[in-house]
């Protein structure tokens, strides 16, 4: 990495877009069924939190996809020069909630890129900011991370997941089969092909498995959130990826109310055997 390569990619800072999206109900009756949840009383209630994730969605022609489905870089974003691409996390502050018929408008702005040297090599980060608002009003803002990082050397193993040290008050698991991992891309227009390319992620990308997306992960602690605090409605929510979860994991999703913090409860998902991919939180109003 040279400082004029570092420069030159920092003059993406700055640059927005903007789209406006009435929302449909269709995507939230798709979502509730890929989730056994009843979509009938979902459309006639607040989007859930992070379910507006089904809006807005990529719309890349064909001919300008990577070799890994993803829209080639240098438009939006800029052109960062390593191509593994992933999300690494992200906060977002929920002020009023959004209902199927509402007009939206997403603003989207790209705030910092960096350049990091970590344990396992060369990483960039690039910030983009969302703002969603109705009739002039903010709903909710969201600060997205991404990270690239290079692909691995062939044989490279995959490094192990921290422990997860938490103790779950309350928690379930599944499997997150190809199929979940097919229709969750399918639904929010992902063509990223490590969630669905069997050969392409073990082959290329060197992994070991479909990678569970990340956000899949975070809406699977938050939906766990709403079955256990049906009642408390959710006004911050940041989350990180650790470490990635494979199609044969079992996924372990939990939570438990933060000793530290009244009206926090720490959320994670992680794999059967005690390992931990993703750290999560959320401030909670009774």
């Amino acid at each position: 990495m040279t400082t004029a390569t570092l420069e030159h990619l920092r003059e993406w800072i700055g640059r927005s877009e903007v789209r406006t999206e009435t929302l449909a109900a269709e995507p939230v009756h798709a979502l509730a069924a890929t989730f056994d949840l009843d979509g009938e009383t979902l459309v006639r209630q607040p989007l859930p939190p992070l379910w507006h994730w089904l809006y807005f969605l990529p719309r890349a022609p064909q001919h300008t996809l990577g070799q890994d489905g993803h829209p080639a870089l240098g438009g939006f974003l800029p052109p960062v020069p390593l191509p593994r691409r992933m999300w690494a996390g992200g906060e977002l502050e929920f002020k009023r909630g959004l209902h199927v018929g509402d007009t939206v408008t997403k603003t989207s702005t790209i705030t910092d890129v960096q350049h990091k040297s970590g344990r396992t090599g060369e990483l960039w980060f690039v910030t983009v900011d969302h703002v969603y608002s109705v009739a002039g009003e903010i709903a909710l803002s969201e600060r997205h991370d991404i990270v690239y990082r290079a692909m691995p050397e062939r044989g490279q193993p995959q490094p192990p997941r921290p422990r997860l040290l938490q103790v779950a008050q309350f928690g379930r698991a599944l499997q997150a089969d190809p199929v979940l991992l097919f229709r969750f891309s399918a639904l929010t227009f992902n063509g990223h092909r490590i969630h669905y390319d069997l050969d392409y992620v073990r082959d290329v990308e060197g992994y070991p498995g479909l990678i569970v997306h990340g956000p899949l992960q975070a809406m699977l602690t938050l939906e766990l959130l709403r079955h256990e605090r049906p009642d408390a409605r959710v006004a911050r929510f940041g989350f990180r990826g650790l470490a990635p979860l494979f199609h044969q994991d079992t996924v372990t999703v939990g939570g438990m109310d933060d000793p530290e913090s009244p009206g926090k409860v720490l959320l994670w998902t992680g794999d059967g055997a005690g390992g931990q991919a993703m750290a999560a939180w959320a401030e909670v109003d009774s």
